[in-house]
């Protein structure tokens, strides 16, 4: 394989096949652990992780070093990333890859100061990051957590309102507000003045965590506020990978959706006969196409900031929609089954709603593209 490292650090070429390859082998994987009866094994007392279906994809596998620079044994770039969090889409996996490979490990990466914390994130240890503002999105000018100084020492106050995969944290990646901007800091959760509170979430497949500092002592990562650029880009990187895996969890659905119009018969025919499922099922297709052509327009932009950044905004305005709307459909065409809790189509359902606003909901996102459009 012919590797070239970006900006950034981060080993990128895998050829076609070789991102075949990688994707046979994360679905063979999940399909080993039961694929969506992983999720199934979970309820609201339990957090949203299999420990031992990350530890094989994590570290047997080394997925835990998704998209990490090649000094701490990162592997590939933004395609193999979103290769691997289509078919972790598929299954629900519920697995820690988007909450600390990708949204901590990309923010991390970008530091520069951050070695020892990026060695542990790439040998499988959990990280979770604290940057979004109260309405869940990432915006510099209402950053929750402040930083002040105390003999030399950060110290941080306030309240992190949506950490994904907080409460199994081993680290914290936080984004506080000081006299000079937004700065980047890493808090241990077991440390005085750190409380960590795991919420109730509609997706048992996506544990979150409310994060509150009390004169909390933590480590600087970052000064002088280039906390702002490293994580805008780090999200948009971030943003592709949560759109890839919409995009799995889409397709899923639809084929979900297709096998059982095609075997469910009514009046002595297949419903999928029937010229109204036969729309509902064109117009579902349609939204996972077009879905898969934003990720891949994406990935493609991976080589330009500037061209990242507004092809994450486009793939995100469209995937979240596009998945919500196929897994809603998914549950309609299995009729009364499908809103049964033994059915696995209300599991898509959830991820699809949680999904789309995990990171900024779709409006977030057009407002963003609008501005980078100059509308």
């Amino acid at each position: 394989m012919t590797t070239v490292t970006d900006p950034a650090g981060q080993v990128t070429g895998m050829s076609e096949a070789e991102l075949d390859d990688l994707r046979e082998t994360v679905r063979s994987v999940c399909a080993d652990a039961g694929g969506i009866a992983s999720v199934r094994g979970l309820d609201e007392h339990s957090p949203g992780i299999d420990s031992e279906l990350w530890d094989t994809l994590g570290r047997q596998v080394g997925l835990a070093a998704l998209g990490l620079p090649e000094a701490v044994g990162g592997i590939g770039g933004l395609a193999e990333i979103a290769v691997v969090c289509e078919e972790l889409g598929r299954t629900l996996a519920p697995v820690p890859l988007l909450s600390s490979t990708v949204l901590a490990g990309q923010v991390l990466a970008g530091c520069g100061t951050a070695d020892a914390a990026l060695a542990e994130l790439a040998e499988g240890r959990v990280h979770a990051l604290a940057v979004a503002a109260p309405d869940g999105a990432w915006r510099p000018e209402a950053v929750p957590v402040s930083v002040t100084w105390r003999g030399g020492v950060p110290v941080l106050d306030g309240t992190a309102p949506f950490v994904l995969d907080g409460a199994d944290a081993e680290a914290l990646v936080v984004a506080a507000t000081g006299p000079e901007g937004v700065d980047l800091f890493l808090a241990d959760p077991r440390e005085p003045g750190v409380a960590v509170r795991r919420v109730s979430t509609l997706d048992l497949s996506r544990g979150q965590a409310v994060v509150t500092f009390s004169g909390a002592r933590v480590r600087a990562l970052t000064a002088g506020g280039e906390g702002t650029e490293l994580v805008t880009r780090a999200l948009d990187v971030s943003l592709v990978a949560l759109a890839a895996e919409q995009l799995g969890g889409a397709q899923a659905a639809l084929d979900m959706t297709v096998a059982h119009v095609r075997e469910r018969t009514q009046f002595g025919r297949a419903i999928g006969s029937f010229q109204a499922v036969k729309h509902t099922c064109a117009d579902m297709l349609l939204q996972v196409e077009s879905a898969r052509s934003a990720v891949v327009r994406a990935v493609r932009a991976a080589g330009s900031p500037d061209a990242l950044a507004e092809a994450a905004a486009v793939a995100q305005s469209w995937c979240g929609e596009a998945f919500t709307s196929v897994a809603a459909e998914c549950v309609q065409l299995h009729g009364g089954m499908g809103f049964t809790w033994e059915h696995d189509a209300h599991l898509y359902f959830r991820r699809a709603q949680s999904d789309a606003v995990l990171l900024g909901g779709t409006a977030h996102h057009r407002e963003r593209l609008a501005g980078l459009l100059g509308w």
